[in-house]
């Protein structure tokens, strides 16, 4: 249940900014690159900006912001659900497996490796990561089918070889997001928040219940959490004690 307009409006109020007319301006446009949730079904990184649909990874050449230029059209798999960019990385969610691919050549993206959990044979995989680890969230409750919902922690350090190494129960898991060494979880009615200061074992510090919480983008010191009626803004000067600043319907 996305709702595209209020994606579209966080990644420009977050990632572009002081857009005009001009060619200076349209040179800053694609030095930023756009922060997206991990729902997110786009992403700009440098002068590219990557779509997914069903099947498909697209990649556009953005360095004219007014003439984007399709460059390539890569076939993914299945029910391909969400994309998250990371250093030279995709991280392309479907309701199986999650998709490593590289964009070292940002026109050609390659595929590495994908993630397997072990524990859910079809889930929703929405996806984050940083340095050698990756979260997903995968919930097997609706249309994604099964009857386990967890997150899970897999070890990327060979990235052509990721290996789960921690499955945590969470209801009806959506979205996630993390800041420093907290890790921003939407559950089916509250969010939680993981201590991950050790990496590979996320431990629950609080859950937080202000909304009924569908994704999240840290950005700052400033957490934007999409809730199914607006969006709610929290202090993370703090990251594992956010507090709430103001609710936007």
């Amino acid at each position: 249940m996305r709702n595209p307009i209020i994606y579209t409006l966080l990644l420009v109020s977050i990632g572009i900014t002081n857009l005009r007319c001009s060619k200076d301006s349209a040179a800053a446009f694609v030095s930023t690159t756009g922060q997206g949730g991990s729902l997110a079904r786009f992403a700009i990184t440098g002068n590219y900006l990557y779509t997914v649909d069903a099947s498909k990874l697209r990649v556009y050449n953005i360095s004219d912001p007014a003439d984007p230029l399709l460059k390539s059209t890569v076939e993914v798999g299945f029910e391909i659900e969400t994309i998250y960019p990371f250093k030279d990385k995709l991280f392309i969610g479907s309701t199986s497996v999650v998709h490593i691919f590289s964009i070292e050549n940002p026109e050609q993206p390659q595929k590495l490796s994908t993630a397997i959990s072990p524990q859910v044979l079809r889930r929703c995989d929405p996806v984050v990561a940083r340095d050698n680890v990756a979260y997903a969230t995968l919930r097997t409750n609706g249309a994604c089918g099964g009857n386990q919902s967890i997150l899970a922690v897999y070890d990327i350090t060979n990235v052509t070889n990721p290996i789960q190494k921690t499955a945590i129960n969470v209801p009806e898991p959506y979205g996630l997001g993390y800041q420093q060494n907290a890790l921003y979880v939407c559950s089916r009615d509250s969010l939680l928040v993981f201590d991950i200061t050790d990496a590979w074992q996320p431990r629950k510090t609080t859950a937080l219940k202000d909304g009924s919480y569908v994704d999240v983008i840290p950005t700052s010191n400033t957490l934007i959490c999409w809730v199914r009626d607006g969006l709610l803004l929290y202090d993370i000067s703090t990251p594992l004690t956010p507090q709430l600043i103001t609710k936007i319907n």
